[in-house]
């Protein structure tokens, strides 16, 4: 049977992101997101809902995360679920994480701070589609638009 575990959120940041390295040595960079949801109800009322999810980073990424991230700042982030168990002071305790393959800052630095420094450019960002190389393409291929 296939499985499929992608998650794709837009959503604020709640704090600014947190950055500490694993025992490797790798870089590991953790924050708070919430998605708003407005709706109408049954009613006419309309209602907004927030979800808060903890966001995790590995890498390169996690750095740049730490670096240029603020509360407030509006992200996309594309990544998979991953549920964790333990046992604390003698009580079963479990999260549901969303581990980032992709954060793509969005919104200006300038609205929500970059850390202090105004003239840190934006990141640029990610397409969606990945091009392939110029020289790769023949003259046959091209998109008829």
């Amino acid at each position: 049977m296939a499985s499929l575990n992608k998650v794709f959120m837009i959503g604020n940041l709640t704090r600014d992101p947190e950055l500490r390295y694993v025992p490797s040595g790798a870089p590991v960079a953790t924050f708070g997101l919430a998605v708003n949801r407005t709706f109408v109800t049954q009613h006419g009322d309309k209602k907004d809902e927030v979800c808060f999810v903890r966001i995790v980073v590995f890498g390169k990424q996690a750095e740049s995360c730490s670096q240029y991230l603020t509360k407030g700042r509006p992200v996309f982030i594309e990544g998979r679920l991953q549920y964790r168990a333990w046992e604390q002071d003698g009580q079963k305790r479990s999260t549901l994480d969303i581990v980032a393959d992709r954060v793509q800052f969005l919104g200006s630095p300038g609205k929500h701070g970059a850390g202090g420094q105004e003239e840190i450019p934006e990141p640029q960002k990610e397409s969606f589609i990945e091009e392939a190389p110029a020289e790769n393409i023949k003259p046959e291929e091209e998109a008829p638009f």
